[in-house]
């Protein structure tokens, strides 16, 4: 390891200072010449015929402007999917309340708004589509020719025969509670065209995507759109998405020539940006009595909002739950059946751990009714259907791949750490005080690093899977790292800053790792689904290596020496055997861009590089919550906590920490807190902060203590994501410690007082 700084380096955040000190350039703070602030008008209703549009006097634009402009049309290559088109504003029909209908200028963001407010739009209400019981009604109102825009059905082995042969058939029904990301910073987009190409200033996940898209729906050639992406304050899945806002001010500034800037609101926010997880999972655990699993069948049903998202589509999210609900244990036989269904509410798309944050909770709420059902403790009956460590490489029932694994052992882990056996005696005191204390244990497993191959059989055709990095060294020694997967809070700045300190054995100070621009940066797919640690640091790692190699051979004509004899020291290169007879990496650097011409090194000391992953790696890990419930007031207070996790070799132990504490915080939040709600008329309820309520400091438990076991991964460096693991596992530890506290049944997220008070009296 380099010791300024490199591989395992438990470095502090090398964009804190700035960030923290106001340096930041946020979307928001992006000022340009005759920039003009646009506004949108929204519908109010969650389902209605436009009649007509009336502006007073004032300029706005409405989809008659927008005609030749593409609709947001994600596609999918497979059977049972049903496509939407959402116009970039509305055009003859809305179908979720705040789909933008129109969009007015002013001068400032002030005066948009206000404008805004004088445009008329007349509508013609049709019957909404509140809920997944109305959509799936034979004779019931329709957004699209059918409402259900994803269906898929998958069976490994016979679970049939296994259900009539298990003395144990354990039902089991969980319910997923709409939410939404909730980013500190909300959407901010800023479009220009400058005379040569469309810019557009994003704080998007997938900058590579995102300019494809906009190329498409405007008809234009890809290099005459142009992707920047200032700093971005969270994204979480909830800005890997084209949205209507983006397509509509790219086409205001090919149109009107100006800049043109707009900054999403919270209640926009709440209302307009993608939502997240509600979903109903039926299902049936068929096993032995000593709690072994014979079999496994499930039936998965999303409420998907209005569209399909580009580029995830409607079906990540329910799939997604169905292929990871296995889990760790060991599963022969499998089935399931998927629907996504539209309704009038705005579309669903990625949020950290999609698709696996529900898949966990029904599987582990099923596991511990199991462990109930034959009266074992939780840990035991987990301990029996663990995968264990001989049987990896594992394929699972559900089709996917294990490539390694380390469930036992960081089920033991978690369980030595947080004292297990102690604290089911303190639990038992406590109870004899009257606290209602209780434990829950959460395993799972989460694909990391995915590439083309596992896109490509999911039928996700728009995300092409590779992620690229381009190191270029310059004639002062200073290393210069573009990305093609931009940073939301992940740290890449530091992290992949480590990447190449350890390669080049550079101090961190000489690495400069530059925003990202798809004009001077390479082609990628985006920073989601745990992906940086392996996609591109395998990137990374490839184009450092490339600049190693140059630098030794360019050292090696320096000192008369086979490139094959050069070692590296830090920031020093020199002859094997011969550490006097050295040269600095400067002056290769200098070198480097001064060679003899006709020689036989060409100049220059740059590299491009990229990494399309094999089929995922997966991270495992075990949590253990520790709550107490209030009996008078339903309060849930997490007490502890405790996480042993596999994600391979760690690149910076601090980020992995604060990865781990940020997904455990959002888990807390997702189990006790935030519930997107609309009512009967799928009107939104939750639009401030005041009704949406999001976890804070002191929600947090006093103590959260983690280990990390397992090897090194096979892929590049070793490593393994873990960016999503704490949000994955929270919600459901949490469900199992409470429903421990309460000695009933939790089968719904979230447990607000009122809900945990009408578990304890269902009558009341």
């Amino acid at each position: 390891m380099n010791p300024d700084g490199g591989i395992g380096a438990a470095v502090p955040r090398r964009e804190d200072p700035r960030l923290l000190a106001g340096r930041g350039q946020y979307g928001s703070d992006l000022r340009l010449p005759r920039m003009l602030s646009a506004a949108f008008v929204r519908s109010p209703h969650p389902h209605a015929r436009i009649k007509a549009v009336r502006a007073r006097g004032i300029r706005a634009y409405t989809a008659v402007d927008l005609r030749d402009v593409g609709s947001i049309a994600p596609r999918w290559d497979g059977d049972g999917f049903r496509p939407t088109a959402q116009r970039p504003l509305a055009e003859g029909v809305v179908r979720y309340v705040g789909e933008p209908v129109a969009v007015v200028l002013g001068s400032s963001r002030y005066e948009a708004e206000d404008l805004a407010d004088r445009v008329e739009v007349e509508y013609e209400p049709l019957p909404p589509v509140p809920d997944l019981a109305t959509a799936l009604r034979p004779e019931g109102p329709r957004l699209h020719p059918d409402n259900i825009l994803y269906r898929a059905a998958f069976a490994h082995g016979d679970v049939d025969s296994a259900v009539r042969a298990a003395p144990i058939l354990l039902p089991v029904t969980i319910r997923s509670s709409r939410c939404t990301a909730a980013p500190l910073e909300g959407r901010a987009v800023t479009a220009w065209h400058d005379g040569r190409a469309l810019c557009v200033w994003t704080g998007t996940q997938v900058p590579s995507l995102i300019r494809t898209a906009l190329a498409r729906c405007l008809g234009l050639p890809h290099h005459a759109v142009r992707v920047l992406v200032p700093d971005t304050g969270g994204g979480f899945g909830q800005k890997m998405h084209l949205y209507p806002e983006e397509v509509v001010l790219s086409w205001l500034a090919v149109r009107l020539g100006v800049p043109v800037q707009w900054v999403e609101d919270r209640r926009e926010s709440l209302v307009a940006s993608t939502q997240a997880r509600e979903e109903e999972v039926e299902v049936l655990l068929a096993a032995r009595r000593d709690g072994t699993l014979l079999g496994l069948r499930a039936r998965i049903v999303a409420d998907v909002g209005a569209y399909h998202v580009f580029p995830t589509t409607a079906a990540l999210e329910p799939l997604g739950a169905a292929q990871i609900l296995p889990g760790p244990y060991r599963v022969d036989h499998y089935a399931y059946e998927v629907l996504a269904v539209a309704t009038t509410k705005a579309p669903t798309g990625a949020y950290r751990g999609v698709g696996m944050t529900v898949g966990v909770l029904a599987m582990e709420r099923a596991m511990d009714m199991l462990a109930e059902r034959c009266g074992l403790d939780p840990v035991d009956v987990r301990r029996r259907n663990l995968v264990p460590e001989s049987a990896f490489p594992y394929r699972q029932a559900s089709g996917l791949l294990y490539d390694a694994g380390a469930c036992q052992e960081a089920l033991d882990a978690v369980c030595r750490v947080a004292d297990y056996a102690g604290l089911r005696a303190a639990q038992r005191s406590a109870r004899s005080a009257g606290r209602r204390l209780g434990l829950g244990v959460a395993c799972y497993v989460e694909y990391t690093g995915l590439g083309s191959a596992t896109f490509r059989r999911r039928g996700m055709t728009e995300i092409p899977g590779h992620e690229a990095a381009s190191v270029r060294v310059d004639p002062d020694g200073t290393v210069r790292v573009a990305l093609s997967f931009p940073s939301q809070g992940q740290g890449h700045e530091t992290t992949m800053a480590q990447l190449v300190a350890d390669v080049l054995r550079l101090p961190l100070d000489r690495i400069a790792v530059e925003p990202v621009d798809t004009q001077s940066g390479p082609h990628g797919s985006g920073t989601f689904a745990s992906r940086s640690s392996v996609a591109g640091a395998g990137a990374v790692l490839a184009a450092a290596s490339r600049i190693r190699d140059r630098a030794a051979a360019i050292a090696g004509a320096l000192l008369e020496a086979s490139p094959q004899d050069i070692e590296w020291a830090t920031s020093r290169l020199f002859v094997r055997g011969a550490p006097s007879r050295s040269v600095a990496f400067q002056d290769v650097a200098e070198a480097a861009y001064r060679l003899p011409p006709g020689g036989a090194i060409a100049p220059g000391l740059e590299a491009v590089e990229y990494f399309d992953p094999p089929p995922a790696t997966f991270s495992s890990a075990a949590h253990l919550a520790v709550v107490e419930v209030d009996s008078e007031t339903g309060a849930v207070r997490v007490l502890a906590y405790y996480v042993a996790e596999d994600c391979g070799r760690l690149i910076n132990p601090l980020i992995v920490r604060g990865q781990l504490l940020g997904g455990i915080a959002q888990g807390i939040g997702e189990a006790l807190l935030e519930h997107v709600v609309y009512d009967e008329r799928a009107q939104p309820v939750t639009t401030t902060f005041m009704d949406y309520l999001l976890p804070l400091a002191t929600d947090m438990p006093p103590d959260v203590r983690e280990v990390h076991v397992g090897r090194p991964s096979d892929r590049p460096g070793g490593f393994r994501g873990m960016g999503e693991g704490g949000a994955i596992a929270a919600p459901a530890a949490i469900a199992n410690a409470v429903a421990d506290a309460l000695g009933v049944q939790v089968t719904r997220l979230p447990l607000r007082p009122e809900d945990v008070l009408h578990l304890l009296d269902p009558g009341a």
